[in-house]
């Protein structure tokens, strides 16, 4: 149980260190990692509003109106008037946002196959429960 306990704490500070640092993703420029994720949360056809942005994301709306001020300031988003609500303002990413959204998609999928190459159809299987599992327990 060690070794497993032992990879898992390295696994985490692998993804930390990901975490850190910016990369690009399609003509986007370099983007954080919360930048990207909130593009990835709103979707590629999706228009959603900040209070549930927040809530998708698991921050308060205060830190998602400033990642939106960035990913603003960098064509990535756009505002509209919510059609039923005139105080609602929905959220979409904009073609350029929509580019980075399509490239961070590409990165996975490259990811993924990279390591499912590496791997029997059975532990393939067993990753994808695992990683399942796993983000079921991080969860509670």
């Amino acid at each position: 149980m060690k070794t497993g306990s032992h990879n898992l704490g390295k696994l985490f500070m692998q993804l930390q260190r990901l975490e850190r640092h910016p990369h690009t993703y399609g003509d986007a420029g370099p983007l954080t990692p919360s930048e990207i994720h909130t593009i990835d949360a709103i979707g590629y056809d999706g228009e959603i509003l900040m209070s549930e942005l927040a809530s998708r994301l698991g921050v308060t709306k205060g830190a998602v109106t400033q990642i939106y001020a960035r990913l603003e300031a960098k064509e990535l988003v756009k505002r509209s008037a919510h059609p039923d609500d005139s105080r609602a303002v929905l959220i979409s990413l904009t073609e350029k946002g929509k580019n980075a959204y399509l490239a961070h998609e590409e990165v996975h999928l490259n990811f993924y196959k990279e390591l499912s190459a590496q791997l029997n159809e059975e532990e393939i299987q067993i990753f994808e429960r695992c990683i399942q599992k796993l983000n079921e327990f991080m969860q509670k």
